[in-house]
């Protein structure tokens, strides 16, 4: 989880990664964007959430210190929102996510794996809810660590889980591997887009364990196909 403010975004520019670092990054990229996970179209997606029901209690921030402008959205099967995407690095440290790599980088994440240890934010697609508070409480809503979730950008679709909790009033946050998947430039300093990208997390789901991303995909799969024909 982070609390990325506008100027530390900003800053983070000026300290780009060695270039060591910088070498390996679009190889990795280039490994998981060739990737197709399904056949739902992200058009049919954004059809689906075009129009907005608030279940939140009010809007969240994008960014520390930003105008709160996004609320969170449902459906009976799901709910939504179009934010932005910070990187979050947290978890597992590995050649990509670490405390050299991030300035920001915290060892744990919110959910952990079947084997106790925290979550790979570079090996494994997952997305960050804001922590419970005033404004909206995820677990009232059938979502927990582990629940599938759609990430929609430029004509992409990302299947990912919860797997991280950040703070109450921001929202707009998703792993390493989530950025790469989706074209989004990786890197914790500076990455990242800012906006233009649909989160969808699909009610009272759960990937059991947290960490095998081919049954997120599978089980995303799945009920993207039910939700766009949903009536």
């Amino acid at each position: 989880m982070r609390v990325q403010s506008l100027t530390l975004a900003a800053a983070g520019i000026a300290l780009l990664a060695p270039t060591t670092l910088s070498a390996a990054v679009p190889q990795a990229r280039e490994e998981r964007v060739v990737r197709r996970e399904g056949t739902v179209l992200a058009a049919d997606l954004l059809a689906k959430v075009r129009d907005c029901v608030p279940v939140s209690g009010g809007r969240y921030r994008t960014d520390a210190g930003g105008p709160a402008t996004i609320p969170v959205c449902g459906t009976r099967e799901a709910v939504f929102w179009t934010a932005d995407m910070d990187i979050d690095c947290d978890g597992q440290p590995g050649p990509l996510c670490n405390g050299r790599t991030d300035p920001l980088f915290s060892d744990t994440t919110a959910f952990q794996q079947s084997d106790g240890r925290y979550l790979s934010a570079e090996r494994l697609p997952y997305i960050v809810v804001p922590d419970a508070g005033g404004i909206w409480n995820y677990r009232d809503h059938g979502i927990r660590g582990g629940s599938v979730a759609a990430v929609v950008h430029q004509g992409r679709v990302q299947y990912a889980v919860v797997g991280d909790v950040g703070p109450y009033d921001i929202i707009g946050e998703a792993s390493y591997a989530t950025a790469e998947a989706l074209g989004i430039r990786a890197d914790p300093r500076g990455g990242g887009t800012a906006s233009g990208v649909t989160y969808i997390v699909f009610k009272n789901t759960q990937v059991t364990p947290i960490e095998n991303h081919a049954a997120a995909v599978t089980l995303g799969e799945r009920l993207a196909k039910e939700f766009v024909r949903a009536g």
